[in-house]
């Protein structure tokens, strides 16, 4: 990249582009401040390496160290942050404090009924757990106590890291860089901006949520439509390899790992293609969270792909405020994210966990699926099709349900399935119920039950020459 340094480029530098392009000693200083914070945003959410004896990223490492730091008084940590979300949003709902329109203060805790209501939920549901006081279904090890003893102990250490970091991935010219150079590939198969590539890779090497948090923070900073969230949102927020084989461990098949991961691979490429052109996402809008697109992939006359990258990545870094503003803002998001979304999980996780757990809720809705999984050949059809239904309710519950299934291949199928259905209501889902995309709870389980049938197609075909 040297060349691109030399005061004499000035074709490539883009003055006659972009005004904003720095000049001379300013682009040579961006450049560093690109590549410096971008390698820093790589290291944190995309390279995979083995730790441990299994294969994680580096901001994994820090999530488990930091959750085997607070041990135990996550429970505490967790009760105080849905507690307060709670007296907060009623407290503002019932004074109406006169708050500025972008404090603090109004951004966490100026909400609608229905969210306050969710809050209330999650904050009764939280006492209950902790206490161990009402019904079963609600304080039971295997419904609220999933939510947590097993998800928000995770959670919290995790979203601490991804939301302060994450602006090194984000917004220091990494997805300028990589959107232009991704942007023919991505609009052609999957009618999505180039820069939707990080979100696919912070998800499959990172976390489902932390891909997910990227495409809300691009979503609302407009250089996403809502059209391309939900796409986003919906296909590309992968689970990681690491929880991967998490699953392909407990439901008994990752001895076949290397093809367990192929057969997800494969079908989340088939998804990905199909998805965005059939309803109910092809139906979202073009249009964009501040009323117009702050998006422009276009490569000016003159330039190669790769030097309009450069360009348009060094005038990302050159724009970017200082690091104590980023850091302050980041601040923000993270009680925004603590907030708002850990009562949702608590109420909308620990409902689905009940159901499945209580109730035939999710036998009855499985009764379709039978004669589909027995016209595939698919072994024990009637105990594999409700475990494939319970990914709706939360990711690990197929899994859990399905590792009693006698047939290997079976379980093959229901654990690959489970991971490329995507949506599951006690993380992904609410995360995206609580963001700005404006998806609902129907869309969301028809968009589930869509990925259900393309992933059912693909992974029993691989399933059947494997076994």
């Amino acid at each position: 990249m040297t060349n691109y340094m030399d005061k004499s480029q000035q074709p490539i530098l883009g003055n006659d582009v972009d005004p904003k392009t720095p000049q001379a000693g300013q682009w040579r200083a961006s450049l560093w401040k690109f590549l410096l914070f971008s390698a820093l945003g790589i290291a944190l959410f995309i390279i995979p390496f083995q730790w441990e004896g299994k294969v994680t990223i580096l901001l994994g490492v820090l999530t488990d160290t930091l959750q085997a730091a607070l041990g135990g008084f996550v429970v505490y940590i967790t009760m105080a942050i849905v507690t307060i979300s709670c007296v907060g949003a009623l407290a503002v709902k019932v004074f109406k404090p006169n708050l500025l329109e972008e404090s603090l203060i109004k951004n966490l805790f100026d909400v609608d009924w229905f969210w306050l209501t969710t809050r209330l939920l999650g904050m009764v549901f939280v006492w209950m757990i902790y206490l161990q006081v009402g019904p079963e279904f609600i304080i039971n090890r295997n419904t609220g106590g999933v939510i947590f003893e097993d998800l928000i102990p995770i959670l919290i250490p995790l979203f601490f890291f991804a939301i302060l970091s994450l602006p090194f991935l984000t917004d220091f010219g990494l997805m300028e860089f990589l959107g232009t150079l991704a942007s023919k590939i991505f609009v052609k198969l999957f009618k999505l901006p180039g820069r939707s590539a990080v979100d696919a890779m912070s998800s499959w090497f990172g976390a489902a949520s932390i891909g997910l948090l990227v495409t809300m923070q691009q979503y609302d900073k407009s250089f996403y439509s809502q059209r391309e969230a939900a796409i986003i949102a919906t296909t590309f927020s992968v689970t990681s390899i690491a929880f991967t084989y998490v699953v392909a461990k407990t439901i008994g098949v990752d001895n076949n790992f290397v093809y367990f991961y192929l057969a997800i691979a494969l079908t989340g490429f088939i998804a990905a293609i199909i998805m965005p052109r059939i309803p109910p996402l092809s139906m979202k809008p073009d249009t964009y969270h501040s009323g117009k697109s702050m998006l422009d992939e276009g490569i000016p006359a003159g330039y190669t792909t790769y030097q309009w990258a450069v360009n348009r990545a060094v005038t990302r870094a050159h724009s970017m405020p200082s690091l104590g503003y980023v850091f302050k803002r980041s601040v923000g998001n993270l009680f925004d994210i603590y907030f708002g979304l850990i009562p949702v999980i608590f109420a909308i996780g620990t409902i689905g966990l009940g159901l499945a757990e209580y109730t035939p809720v999710f036998n009855w809705l499985a009764t379709p699926l039978v004669p589909l999984l027995e016209w595939l050949q698919i072994p024990e059809a009637a105990k594999a099709a409700p475990a494939m239904i319970m990914g709706f309710a939360d990711m690990y519950l197929p899994a859990l349900v399905g590792k009693s299934i006698e047939s290997e291949m079976t379980r093959f199928i229901v654990g690959a399935v489970s991971i490329t259905q995507i949506i599951y209501m006690s993380e992904v889902g609410a995360l995206i119920l609580k963001s700005n995309i404006k998806l609902n709870i129907l869309e969301l389980f028809i968009i589930f039950i869509i990925r259900t049938l393309i992933s059912l197609l693909v992974i029993t075909s691989v399933a059947h020459l494997l076994y």
